[in-house]
């Protein structure tokens, strides 16, 4: 039986690759930050009674900025993988906390990797790049070749995550792999993100509990994936004979406004009635296009996504309204 580590196990990504591999017969470990409050409900569907001899979930306290507390827990766990998705992810939030993304985000990921180089056997990594790295991008599509051009805190911590995976693996010869992924969403999205506060303020304003759904830059261009099928290329990654780098992405970008537009359509509303820009959601430096080009990971992996730009927005809506029970 196959053993898997993965940092960031609680969150969308997490929670989707947990199911994943534990469907392919996994025994799966995962890293979780001590909190105050319950933050393991993604994972509800899959947990398991920890008394039970046959469970194949293993949850340890750790966290990305504590060097000690992630060798303990790849001690311990004694993965064939590391899927190390976790970070400081939100990009507007990496303006206001600047050092704490570079260490987590950025150093973090050393940390992870200095954990798999000291490890007994042979592990293999996957590192959870983004397509934010791109930033102000210099060519469209975007492919493995196109240089990166960061325009935020976290997107520079990606870059620097990046190429210390890069590094490890031509230094050391670590199976390590980057998966480049392009926004990819879900019903399990953080309610921060602008795909799953558009979903949420739909159900809300049909609901009748708001009036106004406040954003920032509605001419951002983004290629919006489905999460469980990145998972699915993340996973074929750390198959393969020989470990690389891989875009991960549909193809295919829409703007915000598209994405409202969709979501309120969907919903019998006219976004125009409900919809104020608001400054205080603007990036001090805006990234205004991104399209993947994800031939590489369609040719090497025989991956390709199954669910397309309007059956996404439709899905994630469908989840907010029958949770706020109008649906």
């Amino acid at each position: 039986m196959k053993r898997a580590l993965i940092t960031g196990i609680t969150g969308q990504d997490g929670s989707y690759l947990t199911e994943l591999l534990l469907s392919k017969g996994y025994e799966v470990h995962g890293i979780i930050r001590r909190s105050s409050s319950f933050n393991t409900g993604r994972l509800d569907k899959v947990y398991q009674d920890p008394h039970d001899p046959a469970r194949r979930l293993f949850l340890y306290y750790g966290d990305l900025a504590d060097s000690s507390s992630i060798a303990h827990v790849v001690q311990q766990a004694e993965p064939d993988e590391v899927y190390h998705l976790g970070a400081q992810s939100h990009v507007k939030v990496s303006f206001e906390i600047p050092e704490y993304t570079g260490d987590v985000t950025g150093l973090g990921t050393v940390r992870v990797l200095e954990a798999v180089r000291r490890a007994k056997h042979p592990i293999r990594f996957y590192n959870a790049a983004s397509s934010e790295m791109y930033g102000k991008a210099v060519e469209i599509p975007q492919t493995e070749k196109t240089p990166f051009h960061p325009r935020s805190p976290y997107a520079a911590a990606k870059v620097y995550s990046y190429y210390m995976t890069m590094n490890y693996r031509e230094a050391y010869g670590i199976f390590a792999c980057n998966g480049i992924l392009f926004n990819h969403e879900s019903p399990r999205r953080g309610e921060t993100f602008v795909t799953r506060k558009v979903a949420r303020g739909v159900a809300r304003i049909k609901a009748g509990k708001d009036k106004f759904l406040y954003l920032g830059n509605l001419k951002a261009k983004r290629d919006w994936g489905y999460a469980p099928d990145y998972m699915d290329a993340v996973w074929r990654m750390l198959q393969q004979k020989e470990p690389d780098d891989y875009v991960v992405a549909t193809g295919e970008n829409h703007s915000v406004q598209d994405f409202v537009e969709e979501a309120f359509s969907y919903a019998g509303l006219d976004w125009k009635k409900h919809v104020k820009i608001d400054p205080k959601y603007f990036r001090p430096a805006e990234v205004d296009e991104l399209l993947g080009d994800a031939g590489k990971a369609r040719k090497k992996l025989g991956w390709k996504p199954t669910i397309g730009f309007k059956e996404l927005v439709h899905l994630m809506v469908a989840s907010e309204l029958e949770l706020e029970g109008v649906a």
